[in-house]
This record gives C-alpha cells, structure tokens and sequence, in this order.
C-alpha cells in the first residue's frame, strides 16, 4: 500500500473544504479554493468556466434555495488530482434528489482548476422520483442507491 504523500493530503483536503462550504453555502469560501479559470463540468451539460460564472451559480442556488449535501463513500488522490465517489443530495423544499456522483478535480497551486462531474440521469431520474414519494408519504423512506 502506497503511502499519501503531504501534497495529496493537501489536495485531499481542499476537495473536502470545498464540498463542506457548498454545504453551508458558504460561496465566498467555496470559490476562494477556485482558480480564476476554472472549468466546471457536468456530463453533456454546458461547461461553467471562470471563477466569476461558477459563483453566479452558487448564487442562483442560495436566491432559489436549492439546498446541497454530499455523502463521500471514497476520496483518492495522487500528483494534484483529487477522485470523489460520493452521493450529491439536492434539495428543492421538501423533497430531496440523492444521485450517485463521481467527481475529478484537478489542482493548481492549491486552487481547483478543474471540476469534473460524472453521473448517471437515470440514477438522478430515480433520485427525483424517491425524492417526490418521499415529500408526498413523507414516513415511508425508499432505499437510494
């Protein structure tokens, strides 16, 4: 077993403070850890580059109140690249999407440059309609996976 060197904890580390203030919603924080030319992408969605678009979305989401939450099932990292395994939760009122995400960042200089989002539609699709049952029979809880 490879040992983690301080750099990738560091990277490590960033990635986790950056998920955790989109958390809060802490945006200034969250983007603080950005570079200026960051590239933000979603699979076939439109890439977000700049640090200045990726905050209006952060700020979209706070004036709309779309609330965020992560669950990381793994985190791996090596030479400034950073792998997330996690469960994004969205929240819009009452109901709750919980998708399985997979995400790359790639550093530079301790700021991510690069956000890499990968994700299932028919696991978002199956998300939203746990989330719908959930808000409308709210004490019968479905397993998402």
């Amino acid at each position: 077993m490879t040992e983690l060197t301080d750099l990738d904890q560091n990277a490590s580390t960033v990635v986790r403070e950056f998920l955790n203030a989109l958390e809060i919603q802490a945006a200034d924080e969250a983007s603080e850890l950005l570079t200026d030319d960051i590239a933000w992408l979603n699979n076939s969605l439109p890439v977000v580059r700049g640090a200045k678009r990726v905050r209006q979305v952060f700020d979209l989401a706070a004036k709309t109140h779309v609330g965020f939450a992560v669950q990381i099932h793994h985190i791996a990292s090596s030479d400034n690249v950073v792998l997330t395994e996690r469960t994004d939760i969205l929240r819009f009122g009452p109901v709750r999407v919980a998708f399985w995400v997979c995400g790359t960042f790639e550093l530079r200089d301790g700021k991510i440059a690069v956000w890499h989002d990968y994700f299932s539609y028919s696991n978002f699709a199956r998300g939203i309609a746990v989330g719908l049952f959930q808000a409308v029979v709210p004490n019968k809880r479905l397993a998402v996976s």
